[in-house]
């Protein structure tokens, strides 16, 4: 077995332990340098191990064939893997969140989760004009290049799905159950299909029923791999007004539809609207509020948003998004984008010539946005409190 095939399996049996959410994962890789650490001082019977008698004896006696059971299902499939915390291809703005998810399961096309993503989010029991504005909102934003996100829920986020596909870009959806099984589990073929067109990720792993619990949680990963959150119809007591919420405190734009003052189904939008979210009623409000704009599945940027317009290729907007506003370093990039040292330095070249970065002292680079992502998480988290 090689170091990352071991490596894999402690991080499958810390994230499966009883009692050890994202949290204490994290808190657990501030003490010690691996996954594999904690286990090898709870048998030493370390006192940095605070831990609850339960989990404790995982610690002690994890169950292997659970573990097992998470890499039977990788390798059944060669679209299927598992990303850790720490892996290169872990999707760069989530890992910014204050709660990662430790292990992402994926089964699809993990370099999509590094693009540029609007989550589209709503009613479960959505009116059929919400879904059409869902399918048509994600079908426009899909062909200018944007990846459409959302939890493969009835009603708005199957439309936004669906909208995604038939305008022949990537989607990918967050399940709240393992990738074992699809819930709802009408949704099969629209999940086999944005496999084939994107990717179906979990954090939750093979095996995990679709408990109520696991959905909120759902919706922190949404938001978390969005630069925006579009509300397209939600009541008052709405999950979708949870993923708004989250999307605040993430620091992501949170979009919203108007609708008729007598729909029920308008009503957690108007709240959303009177409480500062930006009110949309074309993909182009968005892709203007965001400073993305796209030209034949090509990212552009303006100098409304990140950087300056400039047509470029997915592969230079994907290092783009590996770069902080603050002086970052090649290997840092190296590590985010998975790209090799050389590629990484004769792109920077490129995206220099082309005034989308700068230089900084020591050999770093930075971002020449006129707005720094900073600025935008304090506007919004100014803006609207949900």
């Amino acid at each position: 077995m090689d170091d990352d095939a071991a490596s894999l399996r402690w991080w499958l049996a810390l994230w499966r332990a009883p009692g050890i959410g994202t949290i204490t994962f994290a808190q657990l890789r501030q003490i010690f340098q691996s996954p594999r650490d904690v286990f090898q001082a709870a048998a030493s019977g370390s006192p940095e191990i605070k831990l609850s008698a339960k989990t404790r004896d995982w610690l002690l006696h994890p169950d292997w064939s659970l573990v097992e059971q998470d890499l039977a299902w990788r390798e059944q499939q060669p679209h299927r893997h598992i990303l850790c915390l720490d892996d290169p291809a872990y999707p760069a703005l989530l890992r910014e969140i204050i709660d990662p998810p430790p292990v992402l399961f994926v089964e699809g096309d993990p370099a999509l989760l590094q693009l540029p993503q609007i989550a589209v989010v709503g009613s479960r029991n959505a009116g059929i004009s919400g879904q059409e504005t869902a399918f048509a909102f994600a079908r426009t934003l899909a062909e200018q290049g944007i990846v459409i996100t959302s939890g493969l829920a009835m009603g708005i986020d199957a439309a936004g799905h669906r909208g995604a596909l038939a305008g022949n870009g990537a989607t990918i959806a967050v399940a709240g159950t393992g990738l074992d099984s699809v819930y709802p589990a009408r949704h099969r073929d629209l999940a086999r299909a944005i496999v084939e067109q994107g990717a179906v990720i979990s954090e939750f792993p093979i095996g995990t029923p679709p408990l109520a619990a696991n959905f909120p949680r759902r919706n922190r990963i949404i938001s978390g791999l969005s630069l925006g959150v579009l509300i397209v119809e939600a009541a008052i007591r709405s999950g979708s007004l949870i993923t708004a919420r989250m999307a605040l405190e993430q620091g992501r734009d949170v979009f919203a539809i108007p609708g008729s003052i007598h729909n029920p189904l308008a009503k957690g939008c108007h709240r959303l609207l009177r409480e500062g979210a930006k009110l949309v009623e074309t993909a182009a409000d968005i892709l203007e509020e965001t400073g993305f704009a796209g030209a034949g599945g090509h990212l552009q940027m303006n100098q409304n948003g990140f950087a300056e317009t400039l047509s470029i290729d997915p592969e230079y907007g994907k290092l783009l998004s590996c770069i902080g506003h603050e002086p970052t370093a090649v290997d840092v990039m190296v590590a985010r984008s998975g790209l090799t040292a050389e590629a990484v330095c004769s792109m920077l070249l490129v995206l220099e010539l082309h005034g989308l970065v700068e230089t900084a002292a020591g050999g770093l680079y930075c971002q020449t946005g006129k707005r720094t992502y900073d600025e935008r998480k304090h506007t919004r988290r100014a803006d609207v409190s949900v």
